[in-house]
């Protein structure tokens, strides 16, 4: 099961029409580019495909419009995630689970729980859960970190069998690495850490870039994990310099601006993001 995460995870943008609906023909465009491009596995529903701001009705049919569209049948993770446990656990409970091969929930945000309240509400969410899961803390969106000695007791859950780790925080990743078992999972949640963090054992990333840079996040990643780390610098180089552009104005309005330069779907999103300015898409332009 877990050699499925190793390499490029997409966090899966969700494409929107002129109507703000659901696009569902530049989604099938996206999974064949990025098929293509060499990612290993598809994350469907995460912060990165607006799930902030999708229904119930639409988060199902997403997933199983990629259960239906997958043109490598690659490996499928669904994102879901709040500040609610017992409305995440229903959620999970309700859910068809077929085709899906683990959960990404991320650490529960705004209300800001104890170390205590994000065990309890991970093992709550694991016990429910019919497939794997796999953590996420991004303390930037949630308000609150998921520390390395509470990553490592969650670990020793059954049916917890990895961290999306977007702390940013090296002496917390470290922590995390020494005291981890082998088959614990760390996976990258920050395009520009994957590099280093696979240095010391991590096993991949889930990106934002690989939306619209399959192939050099894919390469990168996969250049890293075979040890050429010359070679995965080269890529990082390379992806550093649009980086900064795919957040400037909130994610995903860079990497759909991007995504829609290359002309594989429309750059709209929903309230409250709003479209790109001017200004970022021409710099976004100029990099491309």
């Amino acid at each position: 099961m877990q050699n499925k995460f190793a390499g490029t995870g997409v966090a899966l943008i969700t494409p929107f029409d002129s109507e703000l609906q659901i696009d569902y023909a530049g989604l099938e465009k996206l999974l064949d580019f990025n098929a293509q491009g060499g990612v290993d596995y598809f994350v469907v529903n995460g912060t990165t495909g607006e799930s902030a701001t999708t229904n119930t009705k639409e988060k199902r049919d997403l997933l199983q419009f990629v259960r239906n569209n997958n043109p490598k049948k690659l490996p499928i993770v669904y994102g879901t995630g709040g500040y609610d446990t017992r409305d995440i656990v229903e959620h999970v409970r309700n859910m068809d689970w077929s085709g899906v091969d683990a959960l990404l929930s991320v650490s529960p945000y705004y209300n800001r729980p104890s170390q205590k309240g994000i065990v309890a509400h991970y093992t709550e969410v694991a016990n429910a859960c019919p497939v794997p899961v796999i953590m996420y803390n991004v303390p930037s969106r949630t308000g609150s970190n998921l520390t390395a000695e509470t990553t490592l007791k969650l670990s020793r859950h059954k049916n917890i069998i990895g961290i999306k780790e977007a702390s940013g925080d090296f002496g917390q990743i470290v922590d995390i690495v020494a005291g981890k078992e082998d088959d614990f999972l760390l996976i990258s949640g920050d395009d520009m850490c994957t590099v280093p963090m696979i240095s010391i054992g991590a096993v991949g990333v889930i990106s934002v870039l690989a939306n619209a840079f399959p192939v050099e996040m894919s390469s990168m990643t996969r250049a890293a994990l075979n040890g050429e780390f010359s070679k995965a610098t080269t890529f990082l180089a390379r992806l550093s310099k649009i980086n900064p552009y795919m957040y400037k104005e909130a994610n995903p309005v860079g990497v759909k601006e991007a995504l829609h330069q290359l002309g594989k779907c429309e750059n709209y999103v929903r309230l409250p993001l709003v479209q790109p300015s001017a200004e970022l898409i021409g710099s976004i332009k100029e990099l491309i």
